[in-house]
């Protein structure tokens, strides 16, 4: 049986926020998972996320934010991945990704917008997206 090549994600917490403890459940949740996950950890640019994903040749980069600034730190990231031959990689968010009450519907627009594929509310279980990754990169049941 010829063995399948994991399917790679590049995780990490954007801009100045220094949030870790998401990120560990997250890293776990997805190795778990079965997938091989490349963790930037905390304060990382858009620049790192994508420098990582070219090096690591990843699937999907799933973006965790946690301090409110998620909007301003991810405008321009689905623009920069192009323009860095990552043309249509898969984008997620999570997390408490803008200030306030705000209702989720709209923020998830402003994100799609954005050229995220999909956007996650704060406390969104680690199963819900890794089943949307599971989605989006056409997996079946057994593969990660």
């Amino acid at each position: 049986m010829e063995q399948r090549k994991k399917k790679v994600l590049v995780i990490g917490v954007i801009g100045a926020d220094v949030h870790a403890v998401g990120n560990k459940i997250l890293y776990h949740a997805f190795t778990e998972a079965g997938f091989d996950v490349v963790n930037l950890g905390v304060m990382v640019s858009q620049e790192e996320y994508i420098a990582a994903a070219i090096e690591s040749d990843a699937d999907a980069i799933v973006v965790s934010s946690l301090y409110g600034q998620g909007e301003l730190d991810c405008r321009g990231m689905r623009e920069k991945c192009d323009e860095a031959g990552l043309k249509g990689i898969p984008l997620l968010v999570g997390g408490n990704i803008v200030i306030g009450k705000q209702k989720f519907e709209d923020v998830e627009k402003r994100f799609k917008a954005m050229g995220f594929d999909r956007a996650f509310p704060p406390g969104t279980d680690p199963q819900v997206t890794i089943d949307a990754l599971r989605e989006i990169l056409h997996m079946d049941g057994d593969e990660a």
